[in-house]
């Protein structure tokens, strides 16, 4: 092979080595053969909370393993090709060979950072708040194009997206969205979007076609399992009903079936209206109020406590994560990790990978470095 695809050959030899290290493959397969003989059980799917949890650990074992016979086997195939292309002189094969390669390299190292996810609750599903800064209109349509940026990287990337609660705006836009995104380590891979995102453009709304800069947060907290105790006294938490908004059926405009949680120590406010009945909304609101929570008292834990809280408190200027410029040029930037792509369109189209890949390095580099 040329010394451009032996270097890419070594390279996901060496994520592979590591891959297998981290998932300690003799113990992963013993395990792997347990599970699949609990999944044989008659009684298995008895208790279905137990039982889905197991299939989701199966899943994420089966998916590691074959992840890493899969780049074995792409390195394997392509020295044994590239023999083939030069005693033919293919040369169109051989580029098939590096962009085969190239691809292979990028899933190891994306492979490589989902092994990384290694927190108490990195492998949880999510919930996403979205919620509109200062500015009316400019910032409302600005929280639903991140509600769609979002949206879309999670079908990308085979995830499920519920809408659990969504306040429009006057005009246009969304004032506030609550998603619950559910997929393997959703919440490993979106909890670093936490923070203030700021847009720069020309307004769609303004007839002088003046530039304007619009503001909205984001908050991630972990949807939790039983294996998780937030201890929360009841006494503590007001119950608001009301009527949901949008469209659902008469009965969800005729009852009131919404339910807001307000956690007076805290103040956190959470509200659901996803359902036509009271009592799904009443329980999906407390799941969603012990996850936030909990992501309270993580982040009390880490360095960057204060600043968290700051940005969620104060949605404008000096607290964002990341900036949006689509005019006088096109260009975003993380403002953590200094990444930055022209591709404008791409990214809010939901190609935020190398945002989320480069925050999670960042994040475990810091706590190897503590």
């Amino acid at each position: 092979m040329t010394p451009e695809l032996q270097a890419m050959a070594d390279k996901i030899k060496q994520s592979v080595e590591l891959l297998r290290r981290r998932l300690d493959w003799d113990v992963a397969s013993k395990r792997l053969d347990e599970l699949n003989a609990l999944s044989e059980d008659p009684t298995f799917w008895n208790d279905a909370e137990n039982a889905q949890k197991l299939m989701r650990e199966r899943t994420k074992i089966v998916n590691a393993m074959d992840d890493i016979k899969a780049l074995e086997s792409e390195v394997s195939d392509a020295a044994e090709m590239y023999e083939m292309a030069e005693l033919e002189e293919d040369d169109s094969l051989k580029e098939d060979i590096v962009e085969s390669m190239t691809a292979a390299l990028e899933r190891a190292e994306r492979a490589e950072l989902s092994a990384l996810l290694s927190g108490e609750v990195d492998g949880n599903d999510c919930f996403v708040e979205i919620n509109a800064g200062a500015g009316g209109t400019e910032s409302q349509d600005w929280a639903n194009m991140l509600r769609r940026m979002y949206v879309r990287w999670a079908n990308a990337h085979g995830m499920k997206v519920e809408e659990l609660d969504s306040h429009d705006g006057e005009e246009a836009g969304i004032k506030s969205a609550t998603l619950k995104f559910s997929g393997e380590n959703a919440y490993g891979w979106l909890k670093s979007e936490s923070g203030v995102h700021r847009l720069v453009r020309i307004s769609p709304f303004d007839s002088n076609a003046k530039r304007h800069t619009s503001f909205s947060s984001v908050s991630v907290s972990p949807v939790l399992d039983d294996t998780i105790d937030v201890d929360i006294e009841e006494k503590d938490v007001r119950t608001d009903t009301y009527r949901a908004s949008g469209s659902g059926g008469q009965h969800v405009n005729k009852t009131d079936s919404a339910i807001r949680l307000t956690h007076e120590p805290t103040g956190i406010v959470v509200q659901c209206q996803s359902d036509r009945s009271q009592h799904k909304n009443r329980a999906s609101a407390w799941n969603m109020l012990r996850a936030r929570i909990y992501e309270l008292e993580m982040r009390k834990r880490e360095e960057a406590a204060q600043a968290n809280a700051d940005a969620k408190t104060d949605i404008g200027w000096g607290h964002q994560i990341r900036s949006y410029v689509l005019q006088p040029y096109q260009m975003i930037k993380d403002l953590r990790t200094g990444v930055e792509t022209s591709d404008t369109k791409g990214v809010l189209d939901g190609d935020l990978d190398k945002f989320l890949a480069a925050s999670l390095a960042a994040a475990v580099g810091g706590e190897g470095d503590s």
